[in-house]
């Protein structure tokens, strides 16, 4: 059976978790995703992180509600509420701002590439600190890239 509608439980599963996380605004909902076979992944952070623990429990809740509300026609889902992997890129604009004085990879809707330093977020653009050669000749260069012209940007992990 399935889905009666992927759309409308796409909807109904993210007003429920923006529901949850509204009594805790630090937490935040990146995005919901619904695979055919009723598995749902929702991915949330949080402004200073999110514990295991608080996943799990906003999984046990959403898990309750989705249970209550029938969304899924032959009862049989699956749920996952994690945080996105260090390898995904970023989506929403608050993963933008949690992330300033990062490193970060951005690929621009041309296929050029850029490393730098995430230094401000606007409602428009990022903006980056580069560095140009090596040694005693590196030079700063501070870059503005609007969010249009972004395919993907991943903060860079270091070690």
């Amino acid at each position: 059976m399935g889905l009666l509608n992927v759309k409308t439980s796409k909807e109904s599963i993210t007003h429920a978790i923006e529901q949850l996380l509204a009594k805790e605004p630090s937490y935040f909902l990146i995005e919901v995703n619904i695979k055919p076979t009723n598995n749902i992944q929702v991915l949330i952070d949080g402004d200073e992180g999110i514990s295991v623990s608080k996943c799990a429990q906003l999984n046990h809740a959403l898990y309750k509600k989705i249970q209550e509300a029938a969304w899924f026609s032959s009862g049989e889902f699956s749920l996952e509420v994690s945080l996105p992997g260090v390898d995904k890129p970023l989506i929403i604009l608050r993963q933008y701002h949690k992330n300033i004085g990062r490193k970060i990879k951005v690929v621009q809707n041309d296929n050029s590439v850029l490393l730098g330093l995430l230094t401000s977020v606007t409602d428009d653009y990022i903006t980056l600190q580069t560095q140009e050669g090596k040694g005693k000749k590196a030079t700063q260069k501070e870059i503005s890239i609007l969010f249009n012209n972004i395919k993907t940007a991943t903060v860079q992990i270091q070690f």
